[in-house]
């Protein structure tokens, strides 16, 4: 073989080395990514089997990744139709193409090339326009290839552990404050303020959290916001009808229209909650007594009221088996518990937070940690964000924002000694 040959083999061969490197191809799965973003973000088109299938004209599904730089891509859907021809109009930014699918099995369909001019995240809409069955088709996957060198997409990528559900929740991000050391802290206390818009459906907006348990307000529903505290048993499970007798948690009180109960799926135990019509742009005050009541075991206690009028109200009370403590791991977060409404944005401003050691003396919390559940941690979702304003802190999730908060930054919010609750506890009411 002579050396024009050899030099010409190594040639070639580095040169479709190259380009393997340089190609390369995600199938973006539907079933995590996609929400139906307009005519609202309620509606059924994502399947059990994490397929979309949807016959209404007037629904816009939405499917979102991210990129970790501008880009030229070549977008596909892996879609087939149950009969006849379907016709979908899909937009990227400003760009609008038409596609057609009639294929009965699932195939790779052509969409076209678009440019992404900025790192972040990328919407994709998609439209039905004229159908065969009754259905638009199924989608599966939107596929995206690029011979962009060092470009990286971040989305939800399989449904192990449950992860479409979760990746459509969004991430959970966390606030624990930094409490004084080798103090009896008997309760704590915070605030909090939603911004008008905020208030999204499917919004925990937590504010006292503690070893056991969790105290905040919710959004449930169009009509229905809530006030929610609950407590955990010491026996591990999902089924509360599986804790032991010796092991459950007691009600001791609840204030009026106060409905108390079990809780499951998340750990179990006691919940109590209070129907209550609380509003965006208003500050709500929370207080939290932990306090043992025997060798083994612990009474919490919680106190509710609109900073307007200061008047206290009782959620509950209740005794926690197997339990021996004062409050610990104080903390807020704020989650979405809807997976329809993952793909909308929610903030609130935590502040004026306070803890009482066993004397009556309060110290207050300047000082928080961040950090994010396993949906942000694993970069499923990149959507979370959280830091100090003035006297407040902060946390924001949900969708699809350019901005990604760091996980382990700690925040200090401005002192406001002049705001310290000013509380009797032996008025507040128990029963």
């Amino acid at each position: 073989m002579s050396r024009f040959s050899v030099r010409s083999n190594v040639f070639c061969f580095l040169l479709l080395l190259t380009s393997a490197l340089q190609a390369a191809e995600w199938s973006v799965p539907v079933g995590g990514n996609a929400f139906r973003s307009a005519p609202s973000s309620e509606g059924r088109g994502i399947r059990r089997d994490g397929m979309l299938a949807w016959g209404d004209s007037e629904d816009v599904y939405s499917v979102y990744f991210h990129v970790n730089q501008p880009a030229k891509v070549t977008l596909s859907l892996n879609a087939r139709v149950s009969e006849g021809t379907s016709e979908f109009i899909v937009h990227v930014g400003d760009q609008k193409f038409p596609v057609s699918v009639s294929k009965t099995e699932f195939s790779t369909i052509s969409v076209g090339q678009v440019e992404l001019k900025d790192a972040g995240y990328v919407r994709i809409d998609i439209q039905g326009e004229k159908k065969a069955g009754r259905t638009f088709g199924e989608i599966r996957d939107v596929v995206v290839a690029s011979d962009d060198q060092g470009l990286k997409l971040d989305y939800v990528k399989t449904n192990d552990g449950n992860m479409f559900y979760w990746g459509r929740r969004g991430p959970s991000v966390h606030l624990t404050y930094e409490m004084p050391k080798d103090q009896k802290i008997q309760y704590a206390y915070s605030e909090i303020t939603v911004p008008k818009g905020d208030d999204v459906q499917g919004s925990y907006f937590m504010a006292n959290g503690f070893g056991e348990g969790y105290f905040g307000m919710q959004v449930n529903g169009p009509q229905e916001r809530r006030v929610l505290f609950s407590i955990w048993s010491p026996f591990s499970t999902d089924n509360p009808k599986e804790i032991p007798e010796d092991q459950r948690i007691v009600k001791l009180a609840s204030g009026p229209d106060v409905r108390v109960g079990e809780f499951g799926n998340e750990g179990s135990g006691g919940q109590s909650y209070m129907v209550y019509p609380w509003k965006a742009d208003a500050t709500y005050c929370f207080l939290t007594e932990v306090k043992p009541d025997g060798p083994e075991t612990t009474t919490y206690t919680s106190w509710f009221c609109d900073k307007a009028t200061g008047d206290w109200r009782l959620i509950a009370s209740f005794r926690r088996p197997k339990t021996n403590t004062y409050l610990r791991r104080f903390h807020s977060f704020l989650e979405n518990f809807n997976p329809s409404y993952g793909n909308v944005t929610r903030k609130a401003m935590y502040g004026n937070t306070w803890v009482c050691d066993v004397d009556g003396k309060w110290h207050e919390c300047t000082k928080a940690r961040f950090s994010v559940d396993a949906t942000g941690g694993g970069k499923h979702r990149l959507d979370f964000t959280g830091g100090a304003d003035g006297s407040h802190f902060y946390m924001k999730n949900c969708g699809f924002f350019n901005e990604t908060g760091k996980p382990g930054d700690v925040y200090t919010r401005q002192s406001n000694d002049s705001a310290k609750p000013v509380i009797d506890f032996d008025k507040l009411p128990r029963s």
